[in-house]
């Protein structure tokens, strides 16, 4: 274990990283091949904050607290059954970070609001949820509280999926602009230099993970929840066989005729989780042969990849469930946010310091 493990946070060495998820439920293979496999890595390496964005979840379900409330816990359980360790990483919750809903406003003031709304991630939310033009006032913010989210702990990367790369850019955009107008950065500055010549706020970077954008079990739409075509990391082996055969692979075919591992979005789950390359390329050649393999052969063996990478998950899963579970997660948050806190706080003092705001100094207790 590194030495530095239990550093102050304002203090510890190493690089920082920020990411996260906001609470619509359980998390899914998407989930962990775009984003949680760099988290588990970075560990070691670097000082890791992993927020719990629940007061972006009331900007699409504010009638549903309880809902959220709950959510948050098992957003918690999953990462932890993932292996994320709460004694090497910060497990931060949002809403309990006061300086992230300050530099949400101060941030604010720095973004046209028509540059906020051709967010493409944000137009994305709205179409996939049916919000048409009736989404609330606090909707929009949500982009703007994204960037709070992150420069708050001023990291140097963010793990993400693909589609999220477009928040980080807006991020990346109100650093320089915050750094520019309060700090008297350069604007030809180049992004790695923003710190050294005198700005509060690094310039961070988008780290995608090795599968930026995993396939849903319908074949077609990126792996979500609310599309019905997930695999959780929570499923028992039944449904994950279940879910899995259920895949069409793209093509009508016989065993012995030749198909196209291209268009077989089965092809994909084998590329991601089967660890022996070698085996995944023989498979392929096989199947373009039209070599007696069938598509449920090709599922078999996905199905039986995934379910052993699932199964010590599901097993660390267990331990958390119960209200003794419960009480275990809200103390494991409450500890990570406490020393989360120590580094906001001192963000958004350099923040009000470079703003002229800062007549006197606070602290939370």
């Amino acid at each position: 274990m590194s030495t530095t493990t239990n550093a102050p946070a304002t203090t510890d060495p190493r690089p920082r990283v920020l990411t996260g998820d906001t609470p619509t439920g359980r998390l899914h293979l998407g989930h962990y091949v775009g984003s949680i496999q760099n988290r588990l890595a970075m560990q070691e390496t670097h000082r890791c904050f992993f927020l719990i964005a629940n007061m972006h979840a009331f900007t699409t379900r504010p009638e549903q607290p309880a809902d959220i409330r709950q959510d948050t816990l098992e957003i918690v359980k999953d990462w932890i059954a993932c292996g994320i360790d709460p004694e090497r990483s910060c497990v931060v919750l949002q809403t309990e970070v006061p300086a992230i809903a300050e530099l949400t406003w101060f941030f604010a003031m720095l973004l046209p609001f028509n540059r906020v709304m051709r967010n493409p991630t944000l137009k994305t939310e709205i179409d996939s949820k049916g919000l048409g033009d009736q989404y609330s006032f606090g909707f929009p913010m949500y982009a703007v509280g994204q960037c709070a989210d992150i420069l708050a702990f001023r990291p140097e990367s963010i793990p993400v999926g693909e589609d999220q790369v477009a928040h980080i850019e807006m991020c990346r955009e109100v650093a320089r602009k915050f750094n520019q107008v309060y700090c008297g950065v350069d604007p030809h500055a180049e992004d790695h230099e923003h710190e050294e010549r005198g700005g509060v706020f690094p310039v961070p970077s988008a780290m995608v993970g090795k599968t930026g954008r995993l396939i849903g079990t319908d074949g077609k739409q990126k792996m979500s929840k609310s599309l019905g075509n997930a695999i959780f990391l929570s499923d028992t082996p039944k449904q994950v066989k279940k879910k899995i055969n259920a895949m069409y692979p793209g093509q009508s075919r016989d065993p012995d005729e030749p198909g196209d591992p291209d268009i077989n979005p089965v092809f994909e789950y084998a590329e991601v989780f089967i660890e022996d390359e070698s085996f995944v390329e023989d498979l392929k050649a096989r199947y373009r042969k039209g070599d007696g393999l069938g598509d449920g052969h090709v599922k078999a063996h996905v199905i039986e990849a995934v379910n052993a990478l699932l199964e010590p998950i599901r097993e660390r899963r267990a331990s958390l469930e119960g209200p003794d579970g419960d009480e275990r997660v809200i103390e494991i948050i409450k500890d990570g946010t406490a020393r989360a806190n120590e580094l906001a706080e001192d963000t958004l003092a350099r923040a009000k310091r470079a703003m002229g705001l800062s007549f006197f100094p606070r602290s939370l207790s």
